[in-house]
């Protein structure tokens, strides 16, 4: 969301003092980057392998749990702002840089970022490219906000290689003023072979879009969030096709009580609030394991059953979160480099 650039420079000014972390259980252990960039682009491999992307063309990568970091940015990408990162391995990753027109790109790289191959260009000055996400190593989907009154979903096959539209009928209108946040890498989310979210924001309603087939065909449905025009849904997971979690609130209010988390049990169909949920604006969530994870510039909180309840962690902002299936470790990501890992349980 366009709006989303004007204001992210200055959300810490924002914010009031968030109340003290809670110093039992899970706590983020810094793992410094060297870098001052805004990272909001970020995808965990497992505990040892992460990428992460943001402002001023970074790419950044570890291979040992974030004790180093090697800068593997594109060449010529220093005007870039790198929003959202999927990664495969150690080796091969696409990133996607956002903005108006051809700020929208997408690269791919298969050899530890040493070389990267830019494989979609936005020519479309309405069209602005927010998250991308992928179902496997080959089977991705890109979303921008909408152009003429539907949502733009570009599909690719090869892993990134290469890109097509999803043909506009295929998706519900657009409110007006609706829109992605391109907050977090977390607008669009996938589970399991076939299904697929999209989240919104800044028009009448907070929706999310949902896609049983691939990508091909989406329906609508709202939630009880918040939404105007810095609000809305700002990032979507799900543990499995049926069961996500979605979670949001107004960043220009990032510490207001507002409605900022809902649930669903049946595939994005139906969402309902959470019986306690975070306080203040949320940009990120993952689950881990049974759990949730959810964080954003005025601190992290975890839900245990499923984010019907959530206890605030952690007072340290962060913009993004990933937490790799199978693992008990979770990475975040946020302004001025930071990155941390999840410690305790």
């Amino acid at each position: 969301m366009k709006s989303l650039l004007l204001v992210a420079a200055t959300t810490a000014s924002l914010l009031v003092a968030p109340p003290a972390a809670d110093a039992r259980g899970p706590a983020w252990e810094p793992r410094p980057t060297g870098v001052d960039a805004r990272l909001r682009g970020l995808s965990a491999v497992d505990a040892r392998v992460a990428w992460a992307g943001g402002s001023g063309g970074v790419v950044l990568r570890t291979v040992d749990g974030g004790r180093t970091w090697a800068s593997v940015s594109p060449p010529g990408a220093a005007g870039l702002d790198f929003r959202d990162v999927e990664a495969f391995d150690a080796r091969t990753a696409v990133v996607l840089s956002i903005g108006p027109g051809e700020s929208s790109r997408v690269y791919r790289t298969s050899d530890g970022g040493r070389t990267w191959v830019e494989s979609f260009r936005n020519t479309d000055p309405k069209a602005f490219y927010d998250c991308v996400a992928f179902f496997d190593r080959f089977r991705g989907l890109a979303m921008s906000d909408p152009v003429d009154g539907r949502f733009r979903v570009l599909a690719t096959r090869d892993g990134g290689r290469s890109w097509r539209p999803v043909p506009p009928e295929n998706f519900p209108p657009a409110l007006p003023g609706e829109a992605g946040f391109a907050a977090s890498g977390q607008c669009v989310a996938t589970a399991g072979p076939e299904d697929a979210w999209i989240a919104t924001g800044g028009g009448a309603t907070a929706r999310v879009l949902h896609s049983a087939d691939g990508g091909r065909h989406w329906a609508v449905a709202d939630t009880p969030l918040l939404s105007s025009a810095s609000a809305g849904v700002f990032a979507v997971a799900f543990r499995t096709p049926r069961r996500g979690v979605a979670v949001g609130g107004d960043h220009a209010n990032p510490a207001g009580p507002v409605a900022n988390l809902a649930l669903s049990r049946d595939g994005g169909r139906s969402w309902a609030s959470a019986a306690r949920p975070p306080e203040g604006y949320r940009s990120g969530v993952a689950w881990r394991g049974s759990s949730v994870v959810a964080v954003g510039p005025t601190g992290s909180d975890v839900s245990r059953d499923g984010g019907r309840h959530w206890r605030r962690f952690d007072a340290t902002g962060f913009d993004t979160v990933d937490c790799p299936a199978g693992t008990a470790t979770c990475w975040a990501a946020g302004e001025r480099g930071r990155v941390g890992v999840l410690t305790g349980r």
